[in-house]
């Protein structure tokens, strides 16, 4: 509620129009623009590089839009899956090695020099596409707060590929992810810099849910040889 009430976006980074918020006793009512009329009004279970490209442009102008922002109101912690929120998932590893880097990749995560304001829940499921437009809309906003854009393009990245195509694709999708970031930020910003640290936590933030993954669902099709792959990169960094 306090996300549609008091934030903005553009329509690079779409988002649902609040129409009326308000609480009621013990219940919460929340009336939003419908994204179908809008024109957004396909949803899609798969989606070329066209799509994921996409968006990215929408997570890239989101996170330029609020880069350094405080998230008023919202959690600290953007996303579900952040260590502090997830102890019973970390005890549930069988992965030893990775589970004594956890609190050292969640750190990593949280230290970076530039921040933003997360979506928190990028799946592929939450954006809204159109027939005539190239841009897209997106909803479901309850995990959105503080920290780093690679943790929404880890998960998003995630949530479209298989393995193969990760080891294909991920290179030249996070090339366009910046250059909209780049677009896209105030021109205050060092983007330079930025950019170096973001591409250097791309593997962190990968890794950070592949390890939540490991504790809630070890046989999820995203534990695979390129989540691996990517642990065991950050395991020899740490």
């Amino acid at each position: 509620m306090t996300w549609y009430r008091n934030y903005s976006t553009n329509d690079k980074c779409r988002i649902p129009e609040c129409l009326a918020a308000g609480s009621f006793g013990n219940e919460q009512l929340i009336v939003l623009e419908d994204l179908d009329l809008a024109g957004f009004d396909l949803r899609k279970n798969s989606v070329d590089v066209t799509g994921m490209e996409s968006c990215l442009s929408w997570l890239a102008n989101f996170h330029g839009r609020f880069m350094g922002a405080e998230p008023q109101g919202l959690w600290q912690t953007g996303t579900y899956w952040h260590l502090e929120t997830r102890p019973e998932e970390l005890e549930a590893m069988g992965d030893k090695e990775l589970k004594s880097a956890a609190q050292k990749i969640d750190s990593i995560l949280s230290g970076c020099r530039f921040k933003t304001i997360v979506h928190g829940d990028a799946k592929l499921a939450n954006f809204c596409f159109s027939g005539r437009l190239p841009v897209v809309a997106a909803v479901d906003f309850q995990y959105v707060g503080g920290g780093c854009g690679m943790k929404d393009v880890a998960y998003f990245l995630g949530s479209c590929m298989q393995e193969r195509e990760c080891e294909r694709l991920v290179p030249g999708l996070l090339d366009h992810y910046f250059k909209e970031l780049k677009a896209a930020v105030d021109g205050e910003v060092n983007f330079a810099e930025l950019e170096s640290e973001w591409r250097a936590m791309f593997v962190y933030a990968w890794t950070d849910f592949y390890r939540f993954l490991l504790g809630w669902m070890p046989t999820h099709r995203k534990n695979n040889s390129y989540s691996r792959k990517l642990a065991k990169e950050v395991l020899r960094k740490i």
